[in-house]
């Protein structure tokens, strides 16, 4: 799915203002524990890693996907910066990247791709073995509490235009027998988005991976047991109290 929508991804996001919104709350964790190396796992293409590179850490992505991993080295190349990225998957990351990290970062959703609670578990042991003791693990996962609690099916749509192309991304859960989730991603995308008279016909495309939703109750307990210390949730990166009701996010930290 991610190699296929990698050529679409930062179109989807609009990074100023995500960056804005939740590199205050990041770096004002990474500064509590001293950090200066810093490993962004699953990355995507790359922005988080470079933003920190801007302000002076030492980052390094790393990401399963070979097409994100692309991106993110185009991305870096022309913000100017120097960053690390690495084809590597979760449960690998100590072996193929390295130890000896200030903090880990897993943003964007990415920890429910693991289907498993064994799974979890490797990887979450896979974090620690990265990290310094004492140093910092950041999680951002949706607030899966809510989204089953209520069924919450839809995501906000996305619309972006460059020049006469238009895109729509449309983000929605299939709830499956098993507890799991499919993520449906749809793109839309039409040229001739300025002429009214010309507009072409939409194309269309759908990816779709699976998730397993994981609740505040189950991540927290994961925590503890791969012996993370000094767990704290919020519901966002402004640091808002998390509320399983009503949260958009579900923000962990915690401290090898």
């Amino acid at each position: 799915m991610y190699d296929d929508f990698s050529s679409d991804y930062d179109r989807f996001m609009n990074w100023p203002a995500r960056l804005a919104m939740e590199l205050p709350f990041i770096e004002r964790e990474l500064q509590a524990v001293g950090a200066c190396r810093v490993l962004n796992a699953a990355c995507g293409t790359g922005m988080h890693t470079i933003a920190l590179a801007q302000r002076g850490y030492e980052a390094v992505g790393a990401d399963l996907s070979a097409g994100m991993i692309e991106r993110a080295q185009a991305n870096a190349a022309a913000a100017g910066v120097d960053v690390r990225f690495e084809v590597t998957g979760f449960g690998a990351l100590s072996a193929r990247v390295g130890t000896g990290f200030d903090a880990v970062l897993c943003l964007g959703n990415s920890l429910p791709h693991l289907l498993t609670p064994t799974d979890l578990a490797v990887v979450l042991a896979d974090f620690a073995a990265c990290l310094r003791p004492g140093r910092l693990l950041l999680i951002q996962n949706r607030n899966f509490d809510a989204v089953l609690d209520q069924r919450q099916r839809w995501m906000e749509p996305q619309a972006r235009r460059e020049g006469e192309a238009e895109c729509l991304f449309l983000r929605f859960y299939d709830f499956e027998p098993d507890g799991t989730l499919t993520f449906n991603l749809v793109t839309l995308r039409r040229e001739g988005a300025d002429n009214e008279h010309l507009e072409g016909a939409w194309n269309q495309r759908i990816t779709s991976t699976r998730l397993r939703p994981l609740r505040q109750e189950e991540l927290v307990a994961a925590l503890a047991v791969a012996g993370f210390k000094g767990v704290a949730c919020w519901g966002d990166m402004q640091a808002a109290p998390f509320d399983p009701e009503a949260s958009g996010n579900l923000i962990i930290t915690g401290m090898r």
